[in-house]
């Protein structure tokens, strides 16, 4: 797994040349619905200070869990899922 916050990781997919955002996505827990987790892919985000946005809505980083290549590598995970 990568070091760093899930915003420094998100950030090196997004914008290092030798990344492809297109080969990650995001998992999420979705707000209202415990243990309801949702897929976003990495290329339908922007990265905001404390927030990312997909379309309108307005997302926390902390609700971030994971995030993970296409081949099913974890490449961050939150330090809730692994204490």
């Amino acid at each position: 797994m990568r070091k760093g916050s899930v915003k420094e990781v998100l950030a090196k997919i997004k914008y290092d040349p030798r990344e492809d955002e297109g080969n990650y996505y995001i998992v999420i827990e979705h707000r209202g619905s415990y243990g309801n987790e949702k897929k976003i892919p990495v290329e339908m985000i922007e990265l905001g200070h404390g927030y990312f946005f997909v379309g309108e809505a307005q997302i926390p980083y902390h609700r971030i869990l994971r995030v993970v290549r296409r081949d099913g590598k974890v490449v961050w995970e939150s330090r809730k899922l692994r204490d």
